[in-house]
């Protein structure tokens, strides 16, 4: 028996509007389940991504995943690289768990490590969406580090995004 909340809007729709570009994957499908890879207990592994179209004056990435259906009044956050360089515009299956490309660095997710935590739902809850999201920023460097919340990342977006790629998978557990 799954538990049953309203279901949230997209959380980037209630932000300023930006340009969009795409954003593909050969491990996630947009709107559809994830592979047992992106799920913390089978694989726990980073998707593949792969972006095109960024904004002109984009000088850096930053690639988050967040779970806006878990139970807290926050969502989860899964996954923030911060400060991809602009000429990186993929990375590889399991990217988060190997060398980074430039100055590139992992903000702690909400589960407390850096790096990429897979898909961890409650039990009998209801179905998860996880937003993988490629923001263009407009300054080589977003202006923060490492020990930065998942949170002080977001707000910071909210001002120097100049588009967003947004890819959605879903879980229920």
């Amino acid at each position: 028996m799954s538990i049953e909340r309203p279901v949230s809007p997209n959380p980037y729709d209630l932000l300023p509007a930006t340009a969009s570009f795409a954003v593909t994957s050969t491990d996630v499908t947009d709107g559809a389940p994830l592979k047992d890879d992106q799920v913390a207990a089978h694989g726990n592994t980073s998707p593949h991504l792969s972006w095109s179209g960024a904004p002109a004056g984009t000088k850096s990435y930053v690639v988050t995943c967040f779970d806006p259906d878990a139970p807290t009044p926050s969502g989860f956050w899964h996954w923030v690289l911060v400060d991809i360089p602009a000429d990186v515009t993929e990375l590889a299956t399991g990217a988060a768990s190997g060398a980074l490309p430039g100055k590139a660095f992992h903000v702690r997710h909400d589960g407390g490590e850096a790096g990429f935590m897979g898909a961890a739902p409650p039990q009998g809850d209801q179905v998860h969406r996880y937003f993988f999201v490629v923001h263009a920023v407009g300054e080589e460097s977003l202006g923060v580090d490492a020990s930065a919340s998942p949170a002080v990342v977001s707000f910071n977006l909210a001002f120097k995004t100049l588009g967003r790629a947004i890819l959605h998978g879903t879980y229920q557990h």
